[in-house]
């Protein structure tokens, strides 16, 4: 008889089997869920782009995150929907006390205290130029933008944020923020760095969603180049010494080795963005009938996490926490 001393298939012979050596695992805790907020009241209008995601008005939000706290899911990630009429050069509505974002994170903090609310920093929702940063002369200047996004920052953590997370890519931000909030008293506020953020072609739907396309150009000047890799351990290794308290990937799946080497280099949690247009093509093929979305889903989210991820933000958030839940 043919001896074969190492059978690695004993170990997959059943389910039972199966899950007792499982090395990796999905928790509903792992999940941040990035949501969409809008002016006016009873609005609920899905993103074309995005099936199954919606941006909701204050008073519908509310109702929703009853069924997202419900589920499991203890964070989300908040962007905010701004009409062009409010937009400007300076991003000026960010900081503005009584703009509509503000308010919203004030009340679903009052509503939902136990919920971890993170936010977005950086001028493209709120700039009539759709960047990142403030342009001057046709080009993204960086240390000015940074005098926004700390106003941006303490406006935010005033109006009850327990994370931050400065999306822009400007160089220094992390450090400028992280002083200018423990400045004004506001040291127990974290920040998820988006340290790792490449010029991708799959940001599409996000943008749809906030409407907040670059009016000209585009963001090579300031996200990452998609063909770099040491670069991430420059830009990672930055954003800690400067304070950040978690560091970020983003996107996730075209990234994995990415996440796989900040994981290894650095002692605080590594974050991952399942971003917009990950999520829409696996709907689409689902749609089409093309793969079992459920099955793609979970195989995307446990290849993010087993790459490294301590927490995902992902669209898929929701069904995969039912699924988790069953």
């Amino acid at each position: 008889m043919f001896n074969i001393s190492r059978r690695p298939r004993r170990n997959r012979k059943s389910s039972a089997v199966r899950d007792l050596v499982q090395e990796t695992s999905l928790q509903v805790s792992d999940f941040i869920f990035p949501m969409f907020v809008q002016e006016g009241s009873n609005q609920k209008v899905e993103v074309k782009s995005m099936p199954g995601i919606y941006r909701y008005s204050l008073d519908n939000l509310l109702e929703e995150l009853k069924e997202v706290t419900d589920l499991g899911i203890r964070g989300i990630d908040l962007f905010p929907n701004y009409p062009e009429s409010k937009k400007d050069k300076f991003a000026s509505e960010s900081y503005r006390e009584d703009t509509f974002y503000l308010k919203a994170i004030t009340a679903i903090k009052e509503k939902f205290p136990e919920l971890a609310i993170m936010t977005d920093v950086a001028m493209d929702p709120y700039s009539s130029d759709g960047h990142d940063g403030l342009v001057e002369d046709g080009k993204i200047v960086n240390d000015a933008t940074l005098e926004i996004l700390g106003k941006m920052s303490l406006a935010q953590a005033k109006a009850g944020a327990d994370i931050l997370g400065p999306s822009d890519m400007m160089d220094g931000r992390v450090r400028y923020i992280r002083q200018y909030l423990d400045d004004h008293k506001f040291t127990d506020v974290s920040i998820m760095s988006y340290s790792a953020k490449y010029a991708s072609a799959f940001y599409g739907p996000f943008r749809d969603a906030l409407e907040s396309a670059p009016k000209f150009g585009d963001k090579k000047t300031y996200q990452m180049n998609p063909a770099n890799k040491r670069e991430a351990l420059l830009e990672a290794q930055q954003d800690f010494d400067e304070g950040a308290d978690m560091l970020m990937v983003k996107p996730a799946l075209s990234y994995l080795d990415i996440i796989r080497d900040l994981d290894q280099n650095f002692d605080i949690p590594i974050a991952a963005y399942n971003v917009s247009g990950e999520y829409a093509m696996i709907k689409a093929a689902a749609l089409n009938g093309w793969l079992d979305g459920d099955r793609a889903m979970m195989e995307v989210l446990l290849s993010i996490r087993r790459a490294g991820a301590k927490c995902i933000l992902t669209y898929f958030a929701k069904e995969a926490a039912i699924i988790l839940n069953h």
